[in-house]
Formats: structure tokens, C-alpha cells, sequence
């Protein structure tokens, strides 16, 4: 049997006990890696090391340190507060803010994981206070961010179409960028009506007429009693309290204190700088953030101890060991060997949704980026034949490996589970697995129903 062969089967394997095992995934593919590089590929440590995520693992610990910080001073809660006043409560409106707020990075360039990094704590902690899923929110930002992936500005864009036009075809960068936004949009919508958006729905429109009937009966008592200024001041008293526990929350009562003065201040700095490094200047989000991090609570420690115990740090090591088993796919031809398997298929339309799946497939592990730039020369061929349409192919390629990116396995999945509240990060976990394994599958068959059998 194959070295290839042999890595697929225990990666089957490794699944399978972490599905049956209470048993970290990432500590498993871990194992994996030491094993199959050493004992069946003949590689040394050194060389079995080279997979592992340097910079996904700075990325996490710093990012989540940083906001393990702000919602422990109380800043996340201040920012929170804020937004929703923008809002005017309207929690209806609350996702779908996420997920305009999340597409504006990637839009304009930014790399996807920068955004979540920065979105996702603040999306988390408001959906947590304001009573929303936060499945809903993660997949609103996760969605948002997306959406963006393929604009000319942005490097997925300028990659997809370079590699496409370099090998003499046209392609529609407006095309790409458009049916992914509108692809990522529907992904939304689905997503809101799935997480409890109906419920969303119709308390917000219970509560309307709470409010209305409350201010019906308010206006009848101050009528009742007008000429008695004892009488009103009663009646000021009672509208204030009501309207304080109409605007209540659950959620609301654990959280800290938002903050004030210096420790507010100084965070909010430290997070505009980061973001701006990374945003305006494309510097390592990573670094920036542990830089940030270490120098808040060299400031101020007594507000910030303890809080390195929330960075994440299983979501960590999930990552973490399931990317060092993919590199170690990847340096030995296992992700070639499938790739170069749709040569074997005379059907174009066939071998367009095999491409399709394996885009969908092996991005949910592995970088998007590195994905399409090994499939799409992989097409050139079946493009160059004409018998399939050359952007709507693109398009379905493009969608497919980025669809999948809601796995805690990629970096943006796993920014996302590591931001969720810590009582509830494990049952998101599981949730967001299920739900971008459900697109290995949906993505692919969909859009290459829309774009290539019907384009």
C-alpha cells in the first residue's frame, strides 16, 4: 500500500476515535503526524515540524489573549453597549450588521482571518448579551467576511484571476466577486432562518407591542392623576423602572462592569492599533495583538490576571495538529494524487463537480489559498476543451474552497469557536463542524448546478 494510501486511512482513523473519544482532535492528528512521517514516510522530526502552524498558533494565542483582556476590564461590554445604541436595540438587525461590518475588510483587501480576529469577540459577546444564537452570529461574521473573498481588491481575487488569465482565459473578476457575495448572502439568510431568526422575529415584535401597551398605560395613569405631584413623581418612578426591565437582557447580569477611564481608554487603543497594522499596513495580526496584549497587562495587572487561561487554547491545539497532518498530505503527494485523479474522467461536466468536491474537501483542512492554487491549473485543461463555461468553473471552484471555512479547521472557524463564550464553546464546536462539513458537500453540488450546468 502506498504512503499516500496509508495517510488517508489514518486520517479516517483519527477521526473517527475523536468522534466516539472525548479526546482532542488536534492532540490526535498530532500523534498522526510523528507516526505516518516518521515510521511509514522515513521523515525526521525536524522535518515532521515543518508543518506545524507557527503563525496560525501566534494568530490564536494572540488574538484571543488580547480579547480575553477587553472582556475581562470590561471594554468588550462597553463597545457592545454601544453598538446596540446604534441599533436601538433592534435585535432583528443585530446579524445582519455582523455580517455587512465582517465584509467590509475582505472587501477592501484585507485577509479574511484579520477581520474575524478583530469582529468575532465583539459579534460573540453582543449576541450572547442581546439573546442571540451564537451559531447565528458566528456564521454572520464568518459569512460576512467571505463575501469579500474574491473582490479585485482582495489577494484570493488577484490570485483566481491572475492564474486563469495567465493560461490565455477570460475570466469576469466582477462575475467571480458578485456570485460570491451573493453565494455568502443566501448562506446568510439560510443561516438566520436556521439559528433563530424566526424567534428573533417575533419576539422583537412582541416586545413592540409590550412597549406600546406599556406606554398606552403609563399615559392613562398620568392622566388619572394629574394635579397630584406626589401622584406623578410615583409615576415617573414606575415609567423609569419599566423601561429599564423592557431593555433588560439575560446575559447582561454576568457580564463585567463596562469600563472606564484609563483601562477603557488604554484598550481601545491597543485594539484600534492592531487592526490599523493589520488592516492598513497588512502587518502580522498575530504579532500585533500579543504585542497589545503583553503591554496591557504589564499596565495594568491587577485588572488582567488570570486571563491568559482563556486564550483559546484548545481550539489551539485543534487547529494546530490537524494543519501539521495536512502539510504532511501535502508534502507527500497526497492532495496531488487526488487532484491529478479527474484527468481519469472523459465526462467534463463530471470532472468539473470532482473538482468541485475535492476543492470543497481539502480546504476545509488547508489553506484556501494554497487549495486553488493547485486545483485551478489542475482545470486549465478541462477549460481550455470548452466544454465547460470558464468563469462559471472558476466561480464554483472558488466558492467551494471557501465555503467550507466555517470548520474550527481553518483559521477563521477557529478564531470564530475561540471568541464564543467558554460555556458555550464547546457545543459550538461540534455545531460549526457540522455545519462546514454540510458544505463540502452543499457548496460544491450547488454551485456547480448554478454556475456550470446552467451557466
Amino acid at each position: 500500500m502506498s504512503d499516500q494510501w496509508i495517510s488517508i486511512i489514518v486520517l479516517l482513523v483519527v477521526f473517527l476515535i475523536a468522534t466516539v473519544r472525548p479526546v482532542n482532535l488536534g492532540a490526535l492528528a498530532l500523534i498522526a503526524s510523528f507516526g505516518v512521517g516518521i515510521l511509514v514516510v522515513g521523515e525526521d522530526l525536524d522535518t515532521v515540524l515543518t508543518g506545524f502552524p507557527a503563525d496560525v498558533f501566534v494568530l490564536l494565542v494572540g488574538v484571543t489573549y488580547l480579547f480575553a483582556i477587553a472582556g475581562a476590564n470590561g471594554t468588550i461590554e462597553r463597545i457592545v453597549d454601544g453598538a446596540a445604541t446604534l441599533l436601538r436595540g433592534n435585535r432583528v438587525a443585530l446579524p445582519a450588521a455582523m455580517f455587512v461590518l465582517a465584509a467590509i475588510p475582505t472587501t477592501i483587501g484585507a485577509a479574511g482571518p484579520a477581520g474575524i480576529a478583530l469582529l468575532a469577540p465583539i459579534a460573540m459577546r453582543m449576541a450572547h448579551k442581546h439573546r442571540i444564537s451564537v451559531r447565528l452570529a458566528g456564521l454572520m461574521v464568518i459569512n460576512g467576511s467571505n463575501s469579500g473573498n474574491f473582490s479585485p481588491l482582495n489577494v484570493l481575487g488577484v490570485i483566481v484571476n491572475g492564474t486563469v488569465e495567465r493560461n490565455g482565459l477570460d475570466v469576469s473578476p466582477f462575475a467571480l466577486w458578485a456570485a460570491n457575495l451573493g453565494f455568502n448572502a443566501l448562506l446568510a439568510l439560510g443561516a438566520f432562518f436556521v439559528f433563530g431568526g424566526r424567534t428573533l422575529i417575533r419576539e422583537a415584535r412582541a416586545e413592540k407591542q409590550s412597549i406600546s401597551m406599556s406606554e398606552e398605560l403609563v399615559a392613562a395613569e398620568a392622566r388619572n392623576s394629574s394635579g397630584s405631584s406626589g401622584g406623578s413623581g410615583d409615576v415617573g418612578t414606575g415609567t423609569a423602572a419599566g423601561s429599564a426591565n423592557l431593555h433588560a437582557t439575560p446575559g447582561a447580569l454576568d457580564a463585567p462592569a463596562p469600563a472606564t477611564g484609563a483601562p477603557f481608554w488604554s484598550t481601545v487603543a491597543a485594539i484600534v492599533a492592531v487592526a490599523v497594522g493589520a488592516l492598513a499596513f497588512s502587518l502580522d495580526i498575530g504579532v500585533l495583538a500579543l504585542t497589545a496584549a503583553v503591554l496591557l497587562q504589564l499596565v495594568f495587572p491587577g485588572m488582567t490576571k488570570g486571563v491568559l487561561g482563556n486564550a483559546g487554547w484548545t481550539t489551539t491545539l485543534l487547529i494546530c495538529g490537524v494543519v501539521t497532518y495536512v502539510s504532511l498530505l501535502q508534502r507527500i503527494g497526497t492532495v496531488d494524487m487526488i487532484g491529478n485523479s479527474v484527468g481519469n474522467i472523459s465526462v467534463a461536466l463530471i470532472a468539473a463537480l470532482v473538482l468541485c468536491l475535492i476543492a470543497g474537501a481539502t480546504s476545509a483542512f488547508a489553506s484556501s489559498i494554497g487549495i486553488l492554487g493547485a486545483l485551478i491549473p489542475l482545470s486549465i485543461p478541462l477549460l481550455s476543451a470548452g466544454n465547460v463555461p470558464v468563469t462559471g468553473l472558476v466561480i464554483a471552484l472558488a466558492v467551494s474552497a471557501t465555503a467550507v471555512d466555517a470548520t474550527p479547521f481553518s483559521s477563521m472557524g477557529a478564531l470564530t469557536v475561540a471568541s464564543a463564550p467558554a460555556a458555550e464553546r464547546e457545543v459550538f464546536q461540534r455545531q460549526l463542524t457540522k455545519w462546514g462539513f454540510s458544505m463540502v458537500l452543499i457548496a460544491p453540488v450547488v454551485t456547480w448546478l448554478l454556475f456550470v450546468v446552467l451557466g
